[in-house]
């Protein structure tokens, strides 16, 4: 690790040293067809020329910072991230500090677990008035699924009415939901199904929406990890906790799920799926947005059943990501002026970056949405795992 931190510190170094940074830059830019100061929407406008720098120093840190402080701009940020990671540009510039130390602490550290907490403190209790701006009455913060239906409400209903078919909910089914949110999974399946449900998350503002809104529910959310989870349940589904388990945890969340699954118990995992195995998220990612996420393949998920559970059923619904996170940014620029005065011009600017470059990697299929069904080793089939 240190000859290959050393290695890339010295070539930078040169690089930087015969004052090549903007052309390096341009010219990965251009492989990608997108051009500094063109016409397109897909092109960017540099407004300070330490940008070009920064970037190969700070890699992806170095690209969402300077694009959060306006060092730089581009019309159709989505697009012009689409054709970037298409074109490998990534790659062409290397790895940088920020992503080499990060992942020497992810393989030292057990961050998910040490630090299980932080994502609810800093990304999900941000503000619970923009979440409602933003994700829409279900306040669900998870890929929709628009098969058959136009607007995002509709599509969360109906990811969530797969969910509770692919699970072969039925009234007085006791679930059990590992990083509930909201609750609007759990509210979903007792309104529409019947079902009792617990829910567990680390986000007190998300504690407290829920009981404000389903206290007349079969419905209870408790601020607590999901290693704390009790009790014998029909059904054990997590719908967007996967991203913050962590792979040294991988193999202990698919046992606790087995054992509280009831005989002829149901599992579910609907998770972000990467392209290959990273111990942490990027930099820029883990910094300012999902603090220790670590997105996993899928091959990880299936390796940590083995000899627990069986999957029965696996199905990708990426594509309907890119639609989703482009409904949240549409959501969240309508009510920004709202929202303006309370979180401020970086925030937009970080925000932005954010929703629109998950859009762009969900789009080039760097990320996808699996749902994956499952049962303890042994169990029988169920007749309800292929419900489309």
């Amino acid at each position: 690790m240190t000859t290959l931190g050393t290695t890339l510190s010295n070539v930078r170094d040169s690089l930087l040293d015969h004052r090549g940074a903007p052309e390096i830059v341009r010219d990965a830019l251009a492989s990608a067809g997108v051009t500094v100061g063109g016409d397109a929407p897909w092109d960017v406008r540099i407004a300070d020329p330490r940008v070009y720098a920064r970037v190969l120093r700070d890699g992806t840190l170095g690209v969402g910072e300077s694009f959060a402080e306006g060092w730089w701009d581009c019309d159709a940020l989505d697009q012009m991230i689409d054709r970037v990671v298409r074109a490998g540009v990534p790659d062409r510039l290397g790895k940088s500090w920020p992503l080499i130390g990060q992942a020497v602490k992810a393989r030292l550290f057990n961050l998910q677990l040490a630090r299980a907490f932080e994502v609810g403190e800093r990304h999900y209790d941000v503000g619970n008035d923009l979440y409602e701006a933003m994700l829409g009455r279900r306040m669900m913060y998870t890929c929709a699924y628009f098969k058959d239906v136009e607007t995002l409400d509709a599509a969360q209903d109906a990811k969530l009415d797969l969910i509770c078919r692919k699970i072969g909910l039925q009234a007085g089914m006791r679930v059990l939901d590992l990083g509930c949110g909201w609750g609007g999974f759990a509210a979903f399946a007792a309104e529409r199904y019947g079902a009792n449900v617990v829910g567990y998350t680390v986000s007190r503002e998300q504690v407290a929406w829920a009981k404000q809104h389903y206290a007349g529910l079969p419905v209870e959310i408790r601020l607590a990890d999901y290693r704390n989870a009790t009790g014998s349940h029909d059904a054990v589904v997590s719908i967007g906790l996967m991203e913050h388990v962590g792979p040294k945890n991988h193999r202990a969340y698919m046992e606790l799920v087995s054992r509280h699954l009831a005989p002829g118990g149901i599992a579910f995992i609907h998770t972000i799926g990467g392209a290959s195995p990273r111990a942490l998220i990027n930099p820029w990612f883990h910094k300012y947005i999902f603090p220790n996420a670590a997105i996993p393949t899928i091959g990880q998920l299936l390796t940590a059943m083995e000899e627990i559970l069986v999957p029965e059923d696996v199905q990708n619904i990426g594509p309907h990501y890119d639609r989703t996170l482009m409904a949240w940014w549409a959501n969240f620029n309508a009510a920004w002026p709202r929202l303006r005065e309370k979180y401020g011009d970086v925030f937009y600017r970080i925000w932005k970056f954010y929703l629109l470059i998950s859009a762009a990697y969900f789009r080039t299929r760097q990320h996808n949405l699996y749902q994956i069904v499952a049962t303890p080793a042994g169990a029988p089939q169920p007749p309800t795992v292929r419900a489309t």
